[in-house]
């Protein structure tokens, strides 16, 4: 299963949408489960989001790209969600952009374009949801959106968790949560290479 640059504009817009209200609180406090504050997670994702469209533009075989993105730091939240949004989209260009033969490195496989779209969703779902979670907020992806992302990026659990909510079984992949019989995951990566790809 792939995930598309639409599914990276759809997991962005809805963390957006889910944090705009929340823009007058203070993003000092702590993300939900990270050291960092709402702020800096912010600042973070967006970062993460134009990392990924530096691999797929310039396409290094063993590193990452030499590049940090930063917010000013009088930013206001709204203002930092403008700039995880615009990553959003830059990474979501380059993605419909890129040739589906590009491969660009990444610590967990030679990423393709829907890896990276996938690997952008999770950011932006997870990052998200910490924040929204730091800020008494709820975020509540598109369901559609989560099977994918899950089917994709984490196919060694995505079948036996086929009759789970997309969503919860996204955040118990990533380490979010418990599910009933199965505890809290203490490390986890996803497949970043495509499935005939992976070593």
């Amino acid at each position: 299963m792939t995930v598309s640059a639409d599914d990276l504009e759809t997991a962005v817009a809805s963390v957006v949408e889910t944090l705009r209200p929340g823009t007058d609180r203070d993003w000092r406090v702590p993300a939900d489960g990270l050291d960092w504050d709402c702020w800096h997670t912010g600042e973070h994702l967006g970062d993460c989001l134009l990392s990924y469209a530096m691999q797929l533009g310039s396409r290094p075989a063993d590193r990452y790209v030499r590049f940090l993105a930063t917010v000013a730091p009088e930013a206001t939240p709204a203002q930092l969600l403008e700039f995880v949004e615009g990553s959003g989209r830059v990474l979501a260009a380059m993605v419909r952009t890129a040739p589906a033969a590009v491969r660009a490195w990444h610590p967990y496989g030679m990423g393709d374009p829907a890896g990276f779209a996938g690997m952008g969703c999770v950011e932006a779902l997870l990052h998200g949801d910490d924040i929204a979670r730091g800020l008494g907020l709820t975020l509540a992806p598109p369901a559609e959106v989560c099977s994918r992302v899950l089917a994709r990026m984490f196919p060694q659990v995505a079948a036996e968790l086929a009759e789970v909510d997309p969503w919860s079984a996204l955040r118990w992949a990533t380490g979010r949560t418990e599910l009933p019989g199965r505890p809290r995951v203490r490390r986890w990566h996803w497949q970043a290479a495509p499935p005939d790809e992976r070593g």
